[in-house]
């Protein structure tokens, strides 16, 4: 079975969106040659990118354009094929390469539905919404969280409160030269 990976950067006290729905706090002049390196290694590992509409909106705006010599990933980005969860979109281009599927609806069923599918592993970038509907569902296989070294104060955190305890293993780490530190971690389940 696939698995669904949550790629997710987070401000160093939880918040995946400041006050104003923004993403100030990722380094942006700072490029680490080995984050970008990792994350285009991490990109060979999956077959399909899922994002909601908001975060298909925001990437649509520079990623179709945007060349491996600006950003190491881009190419690879811009070639895998693309899911944007919508109720509102009726289509999702993509520049130049392919447009993204968009599905209405049930996102967990579908994302049920894609797990189960052949072919190497799915991410999901931004789209908190859908991020925490498919925590509750309990799809997702694996958490790889940015943590940036900036305090936002408030906004929107990650993970939705919870009535219980989520137990998660951690299987790697890793920091980088612009002070973000990765943490990989895999939620334990009952057997």
């Amino acid at each position: 079975m696939r698995k669904l990976i949550l790629q997710e950067w987070l401000s160093l006290d939880g918040f995946a969106e400041d006050r104003d729905g923004k993403l100030d706090f990722f380094p942006s002049t700072d490029t680490d040659q080995y984050s970008d390196r990792d994350q285009l290694r991490f990109l060979d590992s999956v077959d399909t990118i899922l994002l909601g509409r908001r975060t298909y909106e925001l990437f649509v705006d520079f990623w179709p354009t945007a060349s491996a010599e600006q950003e190491i990933i881009a190419d690879r980005l811009n070639e895998l094929p693309k899911v944007v969860f919508s109720n509102t979109l009726s289509e999702a281009p993509w520049g130049t390469w392919r447009p993204a599927q968009v599905v209405r609806g049930d996102a967990v069923r579908e994302i049920r539905r894609l797990k189960a599918d052949q072919g190497k592993h799915m991410v999901l970038w931004g789209s908190l919404s859908l991020d925490q509907s498919l925590m509750e569902a309990d799809l997702i296989d694996e958490y790889h969280l940015q943590v940036c070294p900036t305090l936002v104060g408030e906004g929107r955190r990650l993970f939705p409160d919870r009535d219980a305890y989520a137990r998660l293993k951690r299987v790697d780490m890793r920091t980088y030269d612009t002070g973000v530190v990765l943490l990989h971690y895999e939620p334990q389940r009952d057997a």
